[in-house]
C-alpha cells in the first residue's frame, strides 16, 4: 500500500469482464520473474550400441473447464489486438454509457495490459509496465484506533465511485462483449506465453481466488515501512495477493458489492 498513490486496478474481465474495475489493484509494484526448467530423463542404451535421441514427450494441454460459446466469440468485423484499442474504448464506453470514473483511469493497449494485470492478480505484485490503469486520486486515510493505526472509514470515499461504477454494470452485456472479444483477449493470453491455456478458465480462477478474500470484523491495523508505505500489520494479510489485498482495503459493504457483482460475472462467463 502506497500513501502517496494508492494504486489499485480491478477485475471486470479484460474488456469489459476484466475492464470495468482493473482501477482497483495498483499496488506492490515489484517486477514478476517466471523460470520453469523441465527435466528431461536420457534413456539408458546397450553395451556397444549407439546412443538413440530421447523422445521427450510434451504434456497434454490441460482440458478446458469453462468453454465459452463459439459461436458467441466469433466476430469476423474484430480488428487485430495491436488495432484494438479503439473497439474496446467503444465496448467500454456503452458499458458505463459514457464516460465514467472507470474509463478515465484506463491506459492504452488495454486488452493486452488486462489480460496481464488479471493473469498477475492473485499473485504478491504486477509489473508496472502491465498496469491497465492510472493511479487512483488521493492517499490511504488511516486514523488512530484500537492498538495502532488503523484504515479510515473515511478512506471508502476515494474507492465510492469506482466500485459504484464497477456494482452498476449489466453482468450479461459484461459477458457479452467479453464473449465478442474473446478471440482477441486469448491471442493476447497466449502472446503472453500461454500456448495452451485457455483464458476464461484463468479468469474463473482468479475471480474464485478474490472472492476468497476474508471478511474482516474491523478495519485492519496498518504501519509504515522502511520506504513510507503503508503494510499490513497482520503478517497473514500482508502476505496475501494484490488483488485480495484491494479488496481488504475496501470498507465492508464496498467489499461485498464486489464480491456480488464478481460472482454475477462468473455465472455469466461460465453457463
Amino acid at each position: 500500500m502506497q500513501s502517496g498513490k494508492a494504486v489499485w486496478p480491478w477485475v471486470l474481465g479484460v474488456v469489459v469482464v476484466g475492464g470495468a474495475g482493473t482501477w482497483l489493484f495498483r499496488d506492490q509494484l515489484q517486477g514478476l520473474a517466471d523460470g520453469v526448467s523441465v527435466p528431461v530423463q536420457s534413456a539408458p542404451t546397450s553395451a556397444g550400441a549407439a546412443p538413440k535421441p530421447v523422445a521427450v514427450e510434451e504434456p497434454a494441454p490441460p482440458p478446458i473447464r469453462h468453454p465459452l460459446d463459439a459461436e458467441a466469440a466469433a466476430d469476423p468485423a474484430l480488428p487485430k489486438l495491436a488495432d484494438s484499442d479503439t473497439a474496446a474504448w467503444s465496448a467500454l464506453s456503452q458499458l458505463f454509457k459514457g464516460e465514467g470514473a472507470l474509463t478515465v483511469l484506463l491506459r492504452d493497449h488495454l486488452i493486452q495490459r488486462l489480460v496481464t494485470q488479471v493473469d498477475n492478480l492473485d499473485k504478491a505484485s504486477v509489473p508496472p509496465t502491465a498496469l491497465a490503469a492510472r493511479p487512483l486520486p488521493g492517499s490511504l486515510q488511516v486514523e488512530q484506533g484500537e492498538g495502532g493505526d488503523r484504515i479510515a472509514a473515511a478512506n471508502a470515499a476515494r474507492y465510492a465511485p469506482y466500485v459504484k461504477s464497477f456494482a452498476a454494470i449489466d453482468p450479461a452485456a459484461a459477458a457479452d462483449a467479453y464473449k465478442r472479444f474473446y478471440p482477441l483477449i486469448q491471442q493476447a493470453y497466449v502472446d503472453l506465453g500461454r500456448p495452451d491455456g485457455y483464458f476464461n478458465d484463468r479468469l474463473v480462477s482468479v475471480i474464485d481466488h478474490l472472492l476468497d478474500t476474508p471478511e474482516l470484523a474491523q478495519a485492519p491495523l496498518v504501519e509504515r515501512d522502511e520506504r513510507g508505505r503503508y503494510r499490513f500489520v497482520d503478517s497473514t494479510l500482508q502476505s496475501r495477493s494484490i488483488g485480495q489485498k484491494a479488496l481488504l482495503r475496501m470498507d465492508a459493504a464496498q467489499a461485498r458489492a464486489v464480491k456480488q457483482q464478481l460472482r454475477a460475472i462468473r455465472a455469466a462467463i461460465t453457463r
